[in-house]
């Protein structure tokens, strides 16, 4: 199955992973200490306290930090109690944005993704508006130039549902979330190693930005990644460069 070239984005979304290395510190270690708090400290019962821990191997975090914030969720250090959040809303030409929080104050974190979505152009939109729209479920990328037949043979042998390739080569394994780390691992084991790995909210369709609008958008999605309580956003957007 063939869709349009992600590489682009993907790149976009990894350089600016590694420009706000801080933040995405501060970020997972949210993450782990909910995933810790909600599942236990045993990364092996626990698949999004590993995904979480994978991620901060992958962002070069210590491993005391790491500890830190799993003995925080499990109650061994005090710490801040942290909820989770999801809004949703709408951008430029109505595209559809989720923005999923942790906070330990909902009346300034709403205040605060209100404010970005109005200022930028855009307006939130009330529980379910557009997460319809969207698929929960494991995604890994893979760079273009690997070996497409064997990846897809490994991926569909280890229980993914889908693969899809991009117009640049570029390769998209889809997994149910259950079986995220089970397929991960195997594709690991097979000499595999993604770009991108995490489980995601992905669009089941996708409206393609380019100049002016492009821009516009670009801005309301990076003051929504700047605010401080912000987890992930999702979008069925797509910036042209």
């Amino acid at each position: 199955m063939a869709g349009h070239s992600k590489w682009a984005n993907i790149k976009h979304k990894k350089a600016a992973t590694d420009a706000k290395r801080g933040k995405i510190w501060t970020r997972l270690i949210k993450e782990i200490t909910v995933a810790a708090r909600m599942g236990g400290g045993d990364m092996t019962s626990n698949p999004r306290l590993r995904l979480a821990v994978d991620k901060a191997a992958d962002a070069n975090m210590p491993k005391d930090n790491v500890q830190r914030a799993i003995q925080r969720g499990t109650g061994g250090l005090e710490g801040v109690n942290y909820e989770e959040i999801r809004y949703e809303g709408y951008g430029i030409n109505g595209a559809a944005i989720i923005v999923d929080c942790m906070t330990d104050n909902r009346v300034r974190t709403v205040a605060e993704v209100r404010h970005a979505f109005s200022k930028f152009g855009g307006n939130m939109g009330t529980e379910g508006s557009v997460a319809f729209l969207f698929k929960h479920c494991g995604q890994l990328y893979f760079a273009p130039g690997t070996d497409e037949d064997t990846l897809m043979e490994a991926a569909l042998e280890a229980g993914a549902e889908d693969v899809v390739t991009d117009d640049e080569g570029g390769i998209e394994v889809i997994t149910a979330p259950h079986d995220f780390s089970a397929v991960k691992d195997a594709l690991e084991k097979a000499g595999f190693k993604a770009e991108v790995a995490e489980i995601v909210m992905k669009p089941s369709t996708e409206t393609v930005f380019t100049g002016d609008d492009a821009v516009k958008m670009q801005k309301l999605l990076d003051a929504l990644e700047n605010l401080d309580d912000v987890q992930e956003v999702y979008t069925n957007a797509v910036i042209e460069e």
